[in-house]
């Protein structure tokens, strides 16, 4: 397990360097943003290179998992397909080839004529990472990976990482949007329970180094296994009364029952994985969600950490649900082995009904009797 932690954080070290790679280097970053107008649009390639660096990243994640843990292959999932359809109408399965060369000559096929950005891309799918972290090498924890499943989002917060923000100024810590919200996120989780299990986020856009101008990020991990709680991070202290961040399209109904609860304190952010990040951070002590338009891939790696720092994650409609019948108990957390009944492609995968990401129980309390 040990090991397999180690290996996740390396991972999401190499997407996050792609990540990276894509905004820094000209030909790749004309590719992400340009926007070419008459005969020379190409409306398809532009519209999917978007797309490209998150099925990149993702297969560079399942690749390099799969090599070391073969008992994980097949039950790697993330939020992408890997067939790419070229400009001219051909698909294309993206994967990591057994050479720089054969990667690039793949990516070429649909980058082209970008042969400078598909060798670009090549060089970093096949880039060696050394992770120097002393207290992460010393983690010792006995789990088979044959008792695991991994969920990933290459790249959360697309919209802010294509428009690349970098002036929004924070609120309480909190940016409201841009570029900082954009992660990678992994997680495992029990393949016979779906509880999460061990979790990992990166932020490839952490800060600037002050001299180069080139982004620098940091990741955080955490375990949650059984009676074993350990995590980059210490448990924040609670709040008398809660902060909570929500979606700027959250609906009217939530914030006027949270406001009471709250006052000031209602914060709002782009992305998923960056709202829960907050909570896990202390920025905030609940993310509330009242619709279903977050996924397995988004909550399994922060609902790891968050179990291991002495919160969670529950599903908001069913934990009302039992409330209004009288149930005081805990309500169940998020799961991530089960695909919704009758949803077809993403939707499967839907955490149905909103969710509520916490980090101290009682604030979940507070947070559930307000709504």
């Amino acid at each position: 397990m040990a090991g397999l932690l180690q290996a996740l954080v390396g991972a999401s070290e190499k997407a996050a360097h792609i990540a990276r790679l894509c905004r820094r280097e000209e030909p790749l970053f004309q590719l992400l943003v340009a926007e070419k107008t008459g005969a020379d649009r190409n409306r398809r390639f532009l519209q999917d290179f978007k797309t490209l660096a998150d099925v990149l990243i993702q297969e560079v994640i399942k690749h390099d998992l799969g090599q070391e843990f073969p008992e994980l292959q097949g039950h790697i999932h993330g939020e992408e397909s890997n067939e790419f359809r070229t400009g001219q109408g051909e698909t294309v399965t993206v994967r990591v080839c057994a050479t720089p060369g054969d990667t690039a000559a793949l990516l070429l096929s649909v980058l082209e004529p970008e042969r400078a950005a598909a060798e670009l891309l090549a060089a970093a799918v096949h880039r060696a990472v050394v992770l120097e972290d002393a207290e992460l090498a010393g983690v010792a924890l006995s789990i088979p990976p044959q008792d695991l499943a991994i969920w990933i989002d290459p790249i959360d917060s697309t919209n802010e990482y294509i428009g690349g923000r970098e002036d929004v100024a924070p609120v309480d810590g909190i940016a409201p949007a841009g570029l900082c919200s954009a992660l990678v996120l992994v997680g495992a989780y029990d393949r016979r329970t779906g509880c999460p299990v061990l979790g990992v986020i990166n932020e490839p856009f952490f800060r600037r180094d002050p001299l180069t101008r080139r982004w620098q990020g940091r990741y955080h991990w955490g375990v949650a296994y059984g009676d074993t709680r350990l995590c980059s991070l210490s448990p924040p202290p609670p709040r008398p009364a809660p902060c909570v961040v929500l979606s700027r399209a959250e609906g009217g109904p939530v914030r006027a029952a949270l406001g009471p609860l709250c006052g000031d304190r209602l914060r709002f952010a782009a992305g998923a994985g960056y709202k829960m990040l907050c909570v896990i951070l202390g920025l905030a002590d609940a993310y509330v969600l009242s619709e279903g338009s977050t996924f397995a891939w988004d909550a399994c790696a922060p609902h790891a950490i968050l179990r291991a720092l002495g919160g969670g994650m529950v599903a908001l409609a069913g934990a009302l649900r039992a409330r209004r019948a009288g149930d005081t108990g805990a309500p169940p957390e998020l799961v991530y082995n089960c695909p919704a009944e009758g949803a077809a492609g993403a939707e499967r995968w839907a955490n149905r009904g909103g969710l509520v990401a916490y980090a101290h129980p009682r604030h979940l309390e507070a947070v559930l009797a307000a709504l």
